[in-house]
């Protein structure tokens, strides 16, 4: 594939793309100031009205793509309700763009646990603390139930029943990366539902 060499170096692009996401990964990983794993998920409600908001990828595998959430707050009801989600990473240091879609399970709960774990302690308490996505009195509020949940666990902070993680796995993933005169490269990679391969086509700009 011609100019495969602009997104992925002399080896070309990858057959596997979660391959192909470590490789731009590792990279953004040198060059973005904040956050190079930010990433913007998209869902809908039960009148089909879409949100969007940023989060944070925290891990994938062949499975799919992973990130935690409070499960009641709008996100989380709105992916427990349609069980599909969209999302899109970009990089504006590389000028590049990684876009998937597809639907949506529950991590398990041994996953949802060893990750709450590792989270610094204060954000494990501010799980607990916030009504996350529910009107807000005041900042003091939040502080009082803050000092409250401190109060209650210390240092043993459990996670909540309503913490967990959703792992969104994409039936269409596109990678795409800025061109000059915006003759950009696009990739996309498709899959059916519980399929083994993937199809890949180049897409014009």
């Amino acid at each position: 594939m011609n100019n495969s060499t602009l997104m992925f170096g002399e080896g070309g692009l990858p057959e596997d793309p979660y391959e192909a996401l470590a490789i731009w990964l590792r990279e953004a990983e040198e060059t973005e100031i904040n956050d190079p794993t930010a990433m913007a998920v998209a869902s809908v409600d039960e009148d089909g009205l879409p949100d969007v908001r940023m989060v944070l990828l925290k891990g994938y595998d062949e499975r799919g793509l992973v990130f935690y959430t409070n499960f009641q707050s709008r996100k989380g009801e709105e992916i427990l309700g349609q069980r599909k989600a969209a999302l899109c990473m970009h990089w504006k240091s590389r000028r590049r763009q990684f876009r998937a879609r597809g639907s949506v399970e529950v991590v398990t709960e041994a996953e949802a646990d060893a990750y709450f774990e590792g989270r610094p302690h204060g954000s494990r308490i501010g799980a607990w603390a916030s009504d996350q996505s529910r009107p807000l009195e005041s900042r003091s509020v939040l502080e009082e139930r803050v000092a409250d949940v401190e109060a209650r666990f210390g240092e043993a902070v459990p996670r909540p029943p309503h913490w967990s993680g959703f792992r969104i796995m994409p039936t269409e993933i596109e990678f795409w990366q800025d061109g000059e005169f915006r003759l950009h490269d696009r990739f996309r990679f498709t899959r059916p539902p519980g399929g083994a391969g993937w199809d890949i086509q180049r897409l014009y700009p």
